[in-house]
């Protein structure tokens, strides 16, 4: 058994990771993920958000362990069980789908039509160091079943704001599919996206998960939610959103 060594942080850390949380109880502490922080491993020499979760390590040396993940790329509502049975009972609610995931993403133009479900399988391929997924036949090898909810909430000439929700769990579910349907998310330049908008530059790829909806270990479903960052919030007002 790999028994996971403490990982030593600065104040600035502690205080950061701190700063990110949106709800904790006796069971659960959830955070809003900023952009450009891993949550797990990766090849990116710096502290993961796995890592800082030693911000909260208790007096028996046990820390919160990360429920689901986010990509790298995406902001918003990410969560860790505080004890061991609750990763259990969480983990296993997770695995049958139990979870509700919300999205919130810009785009350039609104989808046509302006809500609907995305249907694609996908397969996962490598590409000099980068994973990427791409959209194949449903019989093609290794292809995984995948679909996804959008419905469009604002849209000006400018650009939209979409709400997404994942049917399915693939990495990079919700930016290949919006892809696929000619309407990449801002700022995703792995799947075609434009840094360049009619307000200004993009700073990153505008993808936050907004709401998570979740079976909690006392009983009932909790909701958690989580605004948009800053930087979010200031492209959707420039573009009339």
């Amino acid at each position: 058994m790999t028994v996971r060594q403490p990982v030593v942080l600065s104040e600035d850390e502690i205080a950061a990771v701190r700063s990110w949380v949106v709800h904790e109880d006796a069971h659960v502490v959830a955070f809003s993920k900023p952009s450009g922080l891993s949550s797990q491993g990766g090849r990116i020499k710096a502290h993961t958000l796995d890592d800082l979760l030693w911000a909260f390590a208790r007096s028996n040396g046990k820390r919160p362990e990360l429920v689901h993940r986010l990509d790298r790329d995406t902001s918003g509502v990410i969560l860790a069980a505080k004890t061991k049975p609750a990763a259990g009972f969480l983990g296993k609610a997770l695995q049958a789908r139990k979870f509700r995931k919300t999205y919130q993403a810009l785009l350039l133009a609104a989808p046509e039509p302006r809500a609907g479900v995305i249907e694609a399988a996908l397969r996962r391929e490598e590409v000099g160091r980068e994973s990427y997924m791409r959209v194949v036949q449903d019989d093609a090898p290794g292809a995984q079943a995948s679909q996804s909810r959008y419905r469009t909430l604002a849209a000006t000439e400018a650009g939209a704001l979409v709400e997404l929700e994942p049917m399915t769990g693939r990495m990079h579910q919700l930016r290949v599919h919006m892809a696929h349907i000619g309407r990449p998310l801002v700022g995703d330049v792995r799947y075609g996206g434009a840094l360049t908008t009619p307000a200004g530059a993009a700073p990153r790829l505008m993808l936050h998960a907004s709401k998570l909806v979740f079976p909690h270990p006392e009983g009932g479903l909790a909701t958690i939610e989580a605004a948009p960052p800053r930087d979010f919030q200031t492209l959707r007002a420039a573009l009339g959103l």
